[in-house]
């Protein structure tokens, strides 16, 4: 059995780029049709309701392009709307929050787990409310990050500034005696390495993009919806504005073959 459906991924923009990146990696095979509200970004100054009719509206969206499985590449629409999103479509959908929570603490030694992302993630509590729904002992820091994102999108991901931005960032929870830290945004696997060296050895690294595309995989193989091991796995990227600065620096970090960018109307 072979399903040669596309993988549905879509983002408030295309910092998801990092999620289609470690799909990929981990299942070359699979096409992959990635999908980037660039018209409505951000969504983090947006309230609930509308991050669920926008997601609502993007999977449709998805869905008309024959996804076999939606990922939602958002930490802002995964903290607010799968819920909504699994009883609206009729394909799985999965988020970055509870894979990133699973590997945080399947590896944490202390049971205490630092969160880093934008204002609106930590705001919502939907990476605390993961874990210690997994394991109740757990202690959980957070930190929103706000100038990483302008920074990475600016293509600053090896600069002077971006290192003490991180280090500004890191500092307190560090302090506070983390063992594990999530990445809590899919831009900042972009910043993986100067996060690194910000944490040092002794604190483990938890990127949501890397673990939620190894979820994707378990659900593909659980349900028999792999592509052919013979097929030619490809990426057709759609967006519903024009691409700002980050397509480049995406295209550029991530060696993505990303090719003609196709422009979606909104309804």
């Amino acid at each position: 059995m072979s399903d040669s459906r596309p993988i549905g991924v879509f983002d408030s923009g295309i910092g998801g780029l990092t999620v289609v990146k470690a799909l990929q990696e981990i299942l070359p095979n699979e096409e992959i049709f990635y999908l980037g509200d660039t018209a409505r970004v951000p969504y983090g100054n947006k309230s609930a309701e509308t991050v669920e009719r926008y997601s609502l509206e993007l999977a449709g969206m998805l869905i008309r392009e024959k996804a076999k499985v939606i990922v939602v590449a958002c930490n802002t629409v995964s903290s607010v709307s799968i819920p909504k999103l699994r009883a609206s479509v009729s394909v799985p959908v999965i988020g970055v929050i509870e894979p990133g929570a699973q590997a945080a603490v399947a590896i944490t030694r202390n049971r205490h787990i630092g969160v880093i992302g934008t204002r609106a993630t930590i705001r919502s509590g939907a990476y605390e409310n993961a874990l210690r729904a997994l394991n109740v002992h757990v202690q959980v820091s957070s930190q929103p990050c706000p100038l990483l994102v302008p920074l990475i999108e600016e293509g600053l991901l090896n600069d002077k500034l971006t290192d003490q931005a991180i280090a500004r960032y890191l500092g307190p929870i560090i302090s506070n005696g983390i063992d594990t830290l999530v990445l809590g945004c899919t831009h900042y696997p972009l910043l993986a390495p100067a996060i690194g060296r910000a944490l040092g050895s002794d604190i483990k690294l938890v990127d949501s993009a890397r673990n939620c595309a190894v979820a994707v995989r378990n659900l593909l193989d659980r349900q028999s919806l792999r592509a052919a091991s013979s097929a030619k796995g490809k990426l057709q990227v759609a967006l519903t504005d024009s691409a700002d600065n980050f397509l480049n620096v995406a295209r550029d970090a991530l060696n993505l073959d990303i090719g003609d960018v196709e422009l979606r109307t909104l309804s």
